[in-house]
C-alpha cells in the first residue's frame, strides 16, 4: 500500500476506517451534508441517503484490505478489497473530493455482478 500525506487523504482514510469498522455514524462525520455519491446503484444525494446506502453494506462486511491510497489537497483515491457475507472479494475504488475537511463528492466503482449472482443463488 502506498500513502502520501495530504488533507484529502486523511479525511478519506478516516471515512474508510470508520465504515469498515462498522461505525457508519462516525463515517458520516467526514461527509458534507450535500454530498453526492455516484455509485453503481445510481446517484445518491445527501448525507442521510448515503448513510442509508452504506449501513446495509457495512453490516455485511467481514473485513477489508486497503490496497492503495493516494491524495492531494482536495482529492483522494482509495483502492480496497472488501469481504462480505455475500461475496469474499469485491475489489472497489473510490475517488473523493474534499472541501473544508468534508467529503463533498464520492465516485464509487465496483462490480455488482458477483453480488447480484450471490443474491439470486440465495433465493
Amino acid at each position: 500500500m502506498t500513502r502520501e500525506s495530504s488533507p484529502a487523504l486523511s479525511v478519506a482514510l478516516a471515512y474508510y476506517h470508520a465504515w469498515t469498522g462498522k461505525d457508519v455514524d462516525l463515517a458520516m462525520a467526514y461527509v458534507a451534508g450535500g454530498v453526492v455519491c455516484e455509485a453503481p446503484a445510481g446517484r445518491i444525494e445527501g448525507v442521510e441517503a448515503l448513510r442509508q446506502f452504506m449501513t446495509p453494506f457495512a453490516r455485511m462486511l467481514t473485513g477489508s484490505e486497503l490496497i492503495a491510497a493516494f491524495g492531494d489537497d482536495e482529492t483522494a483515491l482509495l483502492l480496497y478489497n472488501p469481504h462480505t457475507t455475500l461475496v469474499e472479494d469485491a475489489p472497489s475504488a473510490e475517488h473523493f473530493t474534499v472541501k473544508d475537511g468534508k467529503i463533498v463528492h464520492d465516485l464509487l466503482v465496483f462490480d455488482r455482478t458477483p453480488f447480484d449472482a450471490a443474491r439470486r443463488a440465495a433465493t
